[in-house]
């Protein structure tokens, strides 16, 4: 990720909807369709980059952003199942580098220095599946669908050898997660299996292993060589262990398979050897996978270090490299965001890195296929991209799928230097190129259907109004509706009224729809007309407010009139402790725009907004604003705030009339003379763990 020291603000907005774009497409074919149109190293690094330019740039972060989202909706094939803990996914490692700063970022948050030991275990490339017992006895099996809802496979898990269908001695609740695989072999076989009878055959053994548990018939499972290994836990009704390693023992004692090469490690010096010693074996193990997880192995450290909102700080996984392949740029097609920018997307003959077919490439912007950087300075040693090109395709842990390089000695002959388009392609629009921003945009807005669309898209995904039914080929279709259009968000609880009064062409009446999935749908949106103010916010698709800060908004204004009230006031923004100016001008923005304000209040006039839920009712903190200041002796300032909010205290960066609490340690400044100019209480670190009990 060489670019990212150079990439500007507008360059890498560019990027992360480009990104978002990618990944949301990735998880859509790789969890609801076991079908990946790209492989686990292309995911990571698309992920990893993502994180990556977020961490630059926080106050970019997307709406959409993929570091907020888990896995993908489940099928309607199966009954959904809500997971008693949710089933998250791992924060990625490419490099030693990446290893040693994990290391460095769990000891600094718990202001550790002592001796720390890690779990070290293969990556299992497979589908993640989560086991329920009750007394003994299994209950309950699911996939973990998108890490807050799964799809039930519970007669299809029985069908699977290494999984025990009794516990002798467990606790009265255990839930065991672990990874569904296909061995090698098996896979082999059964391909041979599948052709011989002239059925579809699996381009994988992860593909393999997904479709195989995911069969509605759980006899056409019973007949698939499936596997298991267990490797960690949901709810229990008593722990397995005080620690990682104690417990993976306890599961293997109660029956279960677990991996042979896990093994326990006290420095990153041994995590990295460990690494490379099952990197050398990797071919040789019989079943595929893609790296090694790491996990803080004591208990109680886990449960200080907590979760952040898609991942756990207290684990990461090591990925393998990837390759490299060389393969023809047929075309250079132009996507229309959210926001109005324009990006390019190379269509490429379709070729095989590392096992995944790849016909589409990131282009960045117009700077990117000519050559240069955000600074003017050359790229691939000058070599710009023109239609035709033999281009070489990077799939690692940088921007994946990439064009790296390009092979001139086969440049068609006639071939010309890329022209950006000037002008919206989806409403015909200007697409100017701002000064000081990478990429050209749209200047059409309300009018442009490219841009009103994909709001539209993100205001019923998952996050925000969640309306099933109201999925993105609905939403596009009603878009381009002549007789009842939805082109605002107000327009959707306005849908039911408005077929209601429509003599002509009932939607029960038309191809697609019934009258029992139009009687579904005017019902799913009936119960989002109440909506919680988190997702209220994050639904409105103003640029730079995600899922987090939507939650940290919600939470530190409480209630609709109070947020709106505030939501111009850059000065009372500001002071929350997550917001930056960006993020603030942006909801300024939004909220000071006559059309904005006229269709974000038509839409609120349909709405009963409830207040989000506190993190803690009963705590003596719930509700208050607090400030940090000057040196904690007992704990980092990170897990400081994290306990803080957790208590359902609001965290504020500065100190004013509203603040309730300061807690001042060793050092304390400016921020304790003004809280006590204002009578603010003011405590010290003591105090304060004697205040919330801890």
């Amino acid at each position: 990720m060489d670019d990212l020291e150079n990439l500007t603000k507008d360059q890498a907005e560019a990027e992360l909807a480009r990104l978002a774009r990618l990944i949301a497409a990735a998880n859509s074919a790789y969890h609801g369709a076991d079908a990946p149109e790209i492989s686990d190293a292309d995911y990571d690094a698309l992920k990893r980059r993502n994180a990556a330019i977020e961490a630059r740039f926080p106050a970019l972060k997307r709406a959409d952003s993929p570091s907020e989202r888990v896995g993908a909706p489940v099928s309607d094939g199966f009954a959904k199942v809500r997971h008693a803990r949710p089933m998250l996914s791992l924060e990625n490692a490419f490099d030693d580098a990446d290893v040693a700063d994990f290391d460095e970022r769990v000891r600094s948050f718990l202001g550790h220095s002592g001796p720390l030991s890690y779990t070290a275990e293969p990556k299992i490339d497979g589908l993640s599946l989560a086991l329920r017992y009750e007394n003994g006895k299994l209950v309950q099996a699911a996939t973990r669908g998108d890490g807050e809802v799964g799809e039930n496979v519970t007669e299809n898990a029985r069908t699977i050898a290494d999984i025990p269908q009794t516990l002798t001695g467990a606790p009265a609740v255990v839930e065991v997660r672990g990874e569904v695989y296909m061995a090698h072999a098996d896979f082999a076989a059964l391909n041979l299996r599948q052709a011989a009878a002239g059925e579809k055959t699996f381009a994988n053994p992860r593909n393999a292993a997904a479709g195989s548990l995911r069969q509605l018939d759980a006899k056409i499972t019973a007949a698939r060589p499936l596997r298991f290994f267990a490797y960690t836990w949901g709810e229990l009704s008593e722990p397995l262990g005080a620690t990682q390693d104690a417990s993976i023992n306890r599961m293997k004692s109660l029956g279960f398979q677990v991996n042979p090469l896990t093994v326990l490690c006290h420095t990153p010096a041994d995590l990295l050897t460990h690494y490379r010693t099952i990197e050398a074996q990797r071919a040789t193990l019989g079943y595929d996978i893609d790296g090694v997880v790491y996990k803080v192995n004591d208990l109680a450290l886990q449960a200080r270090l907590g979760f952040r909102s898609t991942t756990p700080r207290w684990a990461v996984a090591h990925k393998f490299p990837a390759e490299l392949a060389w393969t023809r740029l047929l075309a250079i097609d132009i996507q229309v965001g959210r926001t109005g920018a324009l990006s390019p997307v190379a269509r490429l003959q379709p070729v095989t890195v590392g096992g995944v077919v790849v016909s589409n490439a990131t282009l960045h912007n117009e700077d990117y296929i000519a050559g240069r950087d955000s600074k003017g300075q050359p790229i691939r040693d000058g070599k710009d991209i023109r239609l035709g090109d033999w281009v070489q395709v990077y799939r690692a842990g940088d921007v994946i799928p990439k064009i790296a390089d390009v092979d001139l000695a086969q440049r068609p002959t006639g071939a010309t230097p890329y022209q950006m388009p000037h002008i919206c392609p989806e409403c015909a629009s200007p697409a100017p190129r701002a000064e000081g921003d990478a990429v050209r945009r749209c200047t059409g807005g309300l009018i442009c259907p490219a841009q009103g669309v994909e709001r539209l898209k993100h205001f019923v995904s998952r996050g925000a109004f969640d309306i099933e039914g109201l999925g993105a080929k609905q939403i596009e279709m009603f878009f381009a509706d002549a007789i009842l259009p939805i082109k605002t968000p107000a327009d959707i609880f306005t849908l039911a009224s408005r077929d209601a009064d429509n003599p002509l062409q009932k939607l029960k009446n038309r191809e697609g729809f019934g009258e029992t999935s139009t009687a579904k749908l005017f019902a799913a949106i009936e119960a989002r007309r109440t909506i919680g103010l988190d997702r209220l916010i994050f639904a409105l698709g103003i640029r730079h407010v995600g899922e987090t800060s939507a939650s940290l908004l919600a939470r530190h204004y409480g209630t609709w009139a109070n947020f709106v009230a505030h939501a111009t006031d850059l000065a009372d923004l500001t002071a929350i402790d997550g917001v930056g100016e960006t993020l603030a001008e942006s909801l300024i923005a939004a909220f000071t725009n006559p059309a904005e304000r006229a269709a974000i209040d038509a839409l609120v006039a349909h709405l009963t907004i409830t207040p989000i839920a506190a993190a803690s009712n009963d705590s003596p903190v719930a509700g208050k604003t607090v400030v940090f200041t000057g040196t904690l002796e007992r704990m980092t300032r990170a897990e400081a705030k994290a306990r803080a909010e957790a208590l359902g205290a609001k965290v504020a960066g500065s100190v004013s009339a509203k603040t309730d609490i300061l807690i001042a340690g060793p050092g304390a400044g400016s921020k304790a003379k003004e809280a006590a100019k204002l009578g603010i209480l003011t405590i010290d670190e003591d105090a304060w763990l004697a205040m919330i009990g801890a």
